[in-house]
């Protein structure tokens, strides 16, 4: 699904919103004054400024309070792409923490002459680091669909914050806030079948981030007998998945994830599977970046499902190695990384026919510069040897920015919850993203339920990576 299917789609969730909370003013007589101007220039910057001073007042009562984060928030839609970067940005620089009584605190702190004294003065402290948005923030939650309001408002501030330090102190405010009301313990995990509501499998659809969903068909293949989704829930948002992973219950590991999608496929019956591989796992919500749920949404899968059918033997994943490419091709403009064999430079030469005295590197640039190289059987085979060695050096060497952990972000996941790097699979995924990835490369990442906790602990403690003799041999070739 695109981009803009994607923002289509959240347009639409958004007139609801609108309309909703249009209701909620109509509803107490409040008199509308009329929305801001698009791109909120400074004189109606103006009256956004007076309406977030009027929703932190207590005046009026509960009932006009969630009238005025109404009209505030039906502000903030209305506003284009500019517009809401000015709004975010003042609710930013001028609502935070109240400065003097920082100071204040600070000051009675430091005057405080005994245990009670001192216990009195970092209450007010604390108290006065609250900073004022964050009261303005949780008005939205009494509204219908207010949660909901603040996650994606979340997501489109979380590039903004990338650029500006105010915003970024907002959003990891409204990230911590987040955080705490969508505890994994306040969640609830409900299976996804062929019968739910369309407009919950049309979400589905839009926001499924590994394998796009191609049409309706597409879905029900997903759907099928021989297949599962499970999701996660939020009370405050019963309609909204938060993220989603797709299983396929079939006989070994699955090494092609074109053919888990084939929809032309006969459906197996379930009962003689023995593995369950999940293929895609999708969040769904973009303001709730950062704030994971994955790692419990596999093992309460892997749970149901090892209750549902005993003769699960295997759980492993069909995963992306999204960030390959990219590093191939970095170690390749560098003149690094690497090397043929004797007998796959051979091959290489044959096949492309250089002239004489050309790098191991000049060779392999060369077979990926062809067109489909992917489709000719020598060139693929010739390239299949040393591509299957980078990407293990890649999945085992490469380090994230912070220097801890996988540079890749799907293997640092899936190590994280004690998975083991189990096998590459050569063209794995025949896809143009593939190709584009990861040369069409996929990885089987192994959920070895006696293993789980000893791969976590030792990958989160020492950055030890569980993985398998063909991933350790490809890795030192």
């Amino acid at each position: 699904m695109s981009d803009a299917t994607v923002e289509s789609f959240l347009d639409r969730t958004l007139r609801n919103l609108r309309g909703a909370w249009e209701d909620i003013s109509v509803s107490t007589r409040h008199y509308w004054t009329g929305a801001p101007r698009p791109d909120l220039p400074t004189d109606d910057l103006e009256k956004i400024r007076g309406q977030m001073s009027d929703c932190l007042s207590d005046k009026g009562g509960e009932v006009t309070a969630r009238v005025r984060a109404a009209d505030l928030g039906r502000s903030y839609l209305s506003l284009n792409q500019t517009g809401r970067h000015r709004f975010l940005s003042l609710l930013a620089t001028e609502f935070g923490a109240d400065h003097v009584a920082v100071d204040t605190a600070i000051a009675k702190l430091r005057e405080a002459k005994d245990e009670e004294g001192r216990r009195r003065a970092e209450r007010s402290l604390r108290t006065a680091l609250v900073p004022r948005w964050r009261t303005l923030l949780r008005r939205f939650t009494a509204l219908p669909e207010g949660v909901k309001f603040l996650v994606d408002l979340r997501a489109e501030l979380i590039p903004f914050a990338r650029e500006t330090p105010e915003l970024a102190d907002l959003d990891g405010d409204l990230k911590d806030l987040l955080a705490a009301w969508f505890d994994v313990g306040l969640l609830e995990m409900k299976r996804i079948t062929w019968s739910a509501p369309a407009a919950l499998l049309e979400k589905l659809i839009a926001y499924e981030a590994v394998h796009a969903i191609r049409s309706w068909e597409d879905l029900k293949n997903r759907l099928d007998s021989d297949r599962r989704c499970f999701a996660f829930f939020h009370p405050n948002m019963p309609d909204e998945p938060l993220i989603f992973v797709e299983v396929a219950l079939v006989s070994g590991m699955s090494d092609n994830v074109q053919t888990l999608l084939d929809e032309d496929a006969p459906s197996s019956d379930p009962r003689n599977a023995d593995a369950a591989i999940f293929y895609s796992i999708s969040n769904a919500q973009r303001g709730l970046a950062g704030i994971s749920f994955g790692n419990f949404l596999i093992k309460r899968v892997v749970d149901v499902l090892k209750n549902e059918m005993p003769n699960l033997k295997t759980f492993a994943t069909l995963s992306p190695i999204p960030g390959y490419r990219r590093w191939l091709n970095a170690r390749l403009e560098e003149g690094e990384g690497l090397s043929l064999t004797a007998s796959e430079r051979k091959a290489l030469v044959q096949v492309l026919e250089p002239g004489k005295d050309v790098s191991d590197l000049d060779l392999i640039r060369a077979g990926l510069g062809v067109d489909g190289w992917w489709d000719d059987e020598g060139l693929s085979e010739a390239l299949k040897g040393p591509l299957m060695r980078g990407a293990a050096r890649y999945l085992t060497t490469e380090k994230r920015r912070s220097g801890s952990g996988a540079g890749d972000p799907v293997a640092h996941f899936h190590l994280s919850n004690g998975a083991r790097m189990e096998r590459l699979n050569w063209l794995g995924d025949r896809s143009a993203n593939g190709f584009r990835q990861s040369c069409g490369m996929m990885i089987n990442y192994l959920y070895r339920l006696a293993d789980i906790d000893d791969n976590h602990e030792a990958y989160t403690d020492d950055g030890r990576i569980a993985q398998s003799s063909q991933i350790r041999s490809l890795s030192k070739g």
